[in-house]
């Protein structure tokens, strides 16, 4: 449990529950699962109020930071006879600031944001689109602008046609898929045109499962130095708003998945997860904080 004891900031304040559940057919032993749930202290204008996880069996827990800054848990299970559940619960708050929030100058060059990850790997179709956007746009804001409106009128949205290892040629090739795609497609042409960015695993107000967007980051247009997020969100054609909260950031999906494991046994395995996001009022926020 995380709290981090101060008030929370003048705009909409949520609560995100999310529940896990996992059922075998036989007993399983030495499960480990690995949640990536769990929003940083603060992003941009998002700082995080509360956040509890925890496991319906005993567990062994073990929390990291990974390379991008985000919160790792892992649990060890030692024996889930049938079934165990993982939930967690979360408290954020957003101040409404607009614009763009100032990163370390670093992330400007990082080649993790630059060149092609696992699902954003180019081919020639997306190099074509690159260059046509390249030579539109030569401003990296309105590039960056023109990369997510073409990416929002490429793909029209449908479920069950990709999964979770779908790259972005794929969801181009099928012109149809689901946020992950279209944030795979816009972080592909992104670093096409020489833009670097990173994908954003999160939720959305008002969207039943989680949600999935990009920030590119550019040089800060005051001329501090540092590097500007700026946030978009290609499934909707449009900047990122103040319903949107970050859980993670990566490379792409599978830097992010919100769940992973392993355990010994030989039986099947079937997980159902449900979530939660609702908007609170101060006084909520105060309850849920002591709760």
């Amino acid at each position: 449990m995380k709290d981090l004891d101060q008030e929370p900031a003048p705009g909409p304040t949520y609560l995100v529950a999310q529940r896990f559940r996992y059922e075998y057919t036989r007993p399983v032993h030495r499960l480990r699962h690995r949640l990536m749930v769990l929003p940083p202290d603060r992003h941009g204008d998002q700082r995080t109020l509360t956040s509890r996880v925890s496991a319906s069996l005993p567990a062994e827990e073990r929390r990291w930071t990974d390379e991008f800054g985000n919160t790792a848990v892992e649990f060890e299970v030692p024996v889930v006879e049938s079934a165990v559940e993982f939930e967690a619960r979360i408290v954020v708050s957003r101040d409404g600031s607009e614009g763009p929030f100032m990163e370390a100058a670093g992330w400007l060059t990082d080649p993790r944001l630059l060149e092609p990850s696992t699902l954003t790997a180019p081919s020639r179709s997306l190099a074509r689109v690159a260059r046509r956007l390249r030579a539109r746009a030569a401003d990296g804001l309105a590039r960056a602008e023109a990369v997510s409106w073409w990416t929002h009128r490429a793909l029209t949205y449908e479920r069950g046609v990709t999964g979770v290892h779908t790259t972005a040629t794929g969801a181009l090739e099928l012109r149809r898929g689901v946020c992950q795609d279209y944030a795979h497609v816009m972080l592909a042409l992104c670093r096409l045109v020489g833009l670097p960015a990173r994908y954003v695993s999160g939720h959305l107000l008002g969207e039943g499962g989680t949600h999935a967007w990009v920030e590119v980051l550019l040089p800060d247009p005051s001329g501090s130095g540092l590097a500007a997020a700026f946030a978009f969100d290609p499934t909707h054609g449009g900047r990122v708003g103040a319903g949107h909260v970050t859980v993670a950031t990566g490379r792409d999906y599978l830097d992010v998945a919100p769940t992973a494991g392993t355990y010994v046994g030989a039986a099947g395995g079937r997980l159902s997860a449900t979530r939660r996001m609702d908007v609170l009022d101060l006084d909520d926020a105060d309850r849920q904080r002591s709760a």
